[in-house]
């Protein structure tokens, strides 16, 4: 018989084959490159968008396999993917992802027990922080902070008739009538007026013993050794903080903490699990000049910048950060020193539960460069919202929409003290006068989250009435 001959023709099975094999080739690659987009190094919350693509991937090719034996491994493995993806999806509206979908926010993970302001309730607590209002219609920082039986006072403004409210504020938990630290940040009189006396009203220095004292190390004032005149803030202060001095204060600046000389330390221990650090800031060693060598006006760059280490009950450590009106130059620079890479035995700047923004929320200070590398999650303003004390332009008066848009992706939690009561314009007048908007704002923590009691009202500064006719909803606020 004879033999046939194959010329070189597939027959019906050989093509069936190789269909196959290529059917299986293209299906398999296709559930391979979707699931190539998974992103080992992202959450499994960040990763939803691929994981969704692997099981559409592993759908279709069940779908489009060319045999029943493909179609069942397919289906399985779109069954099983599914599944997996509705435990996801029950972990995480449980853990708050899915909040920004059902008419929350994205910061799930930034829990806040408001309460309303009681200081008795609050002299319980181990630690508390209280961003002051100041009595008067000027923007100033003032904070008080109490660790145990350890009194802190940071910055005394807005004014100088500012001290008569700080003083009966914080007369509530000073018991001996002596605070054991107190911080001046930098010369400027909405920061160290308080601290200093008139004929008429006695100022902190006046009002209360202080133990140590630490102020910033350069003011421009004392660029090129100029003569300080006795009836500026800066001669009034170190008048009465001289003063203080003599009558027994131990004082330091920020310079000498930082390198510990003279007897300064760079950390103090305020009670058991709280201590205060004094951070790193070029500006306490050089003066702020600009590209032809001369001294830039202001003294916000100069500002000591101190953070709170808190060994929290949980086990775990809370950093609260100050850097008073530091600007963008010396946040940079801070930043730099610490997140910079260099071989110094440097720890990085930690991730910041609390944060005192910046130069009263100002577009020159939070920069995206800071807030990037301490990620906050709940900010305070100290400041009068709206004010054109310094500025007609409605975006750029505190807080400004560039703060604000720099600060919302990493925290929707942002309260401020005060707000303009009348406007002119839209704006402030001569005659303006000042209300609460959170009032005064109280920091503690316990049981693992933030417990912060208000004055006035809890009020998130993004619902309030003032923002919502004068600034503009970032999209992570939506």
């Amino acid at each position: 018989m004879a033999e046939k001959k194959n010329d070189g023709k597939k027959t019906s099975s050989q093509s069936k084959k190789t269909a196959s094999k290529s059917s299986t080739k293209t299906n398999v690659n296709r559930v391979v490159k979707a699931a190539k987009k998974y992103d080992a190094d992202k959450s499994v919350k960040d990763n939803s968008s691929a994981i969704a693509g692997v099981v559409s991937a592993a759908a279709t090719s069940a779908k489009r396999a060319q045999n029943k034996k493909q179609r069942k491994f397919f289906a399985a493995l779109t069954v099983i993917l599914i599944i997996a993806i509705i435990a996801v999806a029950v972990y995480g509206y449980f853990n708050g992802w899915f909040d920004g979908v059902f008419g929350g926010n994205n910061f799930g993970g930034n829990e806040v027990n408001s309460q309303t302001y009681n200081a008795e309730v609050i002299k319980q607590q181990g630690l508390s922080i209280h961003f002051l209002e100041l009595g008067n219609k000027y923007v100033g920082d003032s904070v008080y902070i109490k660790a145990g039986e350890t009194d802190i006072l940071i910055d005394a403004g807005s004014r100088q008739d500012s001290a008569k409210t700080i003083t009966k504020y914080i007369n509530q938990y000073v018991t001996d009538n002596k605070l054991e630290y107190v911080i001046a940040t930098h010369a400027h009189e909405d920061h160290v007026a308080g601290f200093y006396s008139t004929a008429s009203s006695k100022g902190i220095f006046d009002n209360f013993k202080v133990d140590t004292i630490i102020d910033f190390a350069l003011s421009e004032k004392t660029y090129g050794g100029e003569t300080i005149g006795a009836n500026t803030v800066l001669g009034k202060y170190l008048k009465y903080r001289d003063m203080e001095i003599d009558e027994g204060a131990a004082h330091y600046t920020a310079a000498q903490c930082f390198d510990e000389k003279d007897g300064a330390k760079r950390v103090y221990q305020l009670s058991g699990d709280v201590e205060l650090e004094i951070l790193y800031n070029y500006y306490y060693f050089n003066y702020d000049l600009n590209s032809k060598g001369n001294i830039n006006a202001g003294e916000n760059n100069y500002s000591v910048c101190c953070m709170i280490n808190h060994k929290a009950g949980d086990g775990t450590v809370n950093h609260y950060l100050f850097t008073g009106d530091l600007e963008a130059s010396g946040e940079e620079k801070l930043v730099d020193y610490y997140n910079g890479g260099s071989n110094r035995n440097v720890k990085p700047l930690p991730q910041c539960v609390l944060y005192k923004a910046g130069h009263h929320g100002s577009k020159t200070s939070s920069t995206t460069k800071l807030m990037s590398a301490i990620k906050p999650k709940y900010v305070c303003v100290c400041t009068c919202a709206g004010t054109s004390e310094y500025t007609s332009i409605d975006e750029n008066q505190f807080p400004t929409q560039d703060f604000i848009d720099r600060v919302a992706p990493y925290t929707d939690k942002v309260y401020v003290t005060s707000q303009v009561d009348n406007y002119v314009d839209k704006g402030w007048s001569s005659n303006g006068t000042v209300k609460p908007m959170n009032g005064n704002v109280v920091f503690t923590w316990a049981d693992g989250k933030a417990v912060m009691y208000f004055s006035n009202n809890d009020i998130l500064l993004k619902d309030t009435e003032w923002f919502k006719k004068n600034r503009i909803t970032p999209p992570e606020w939506k």
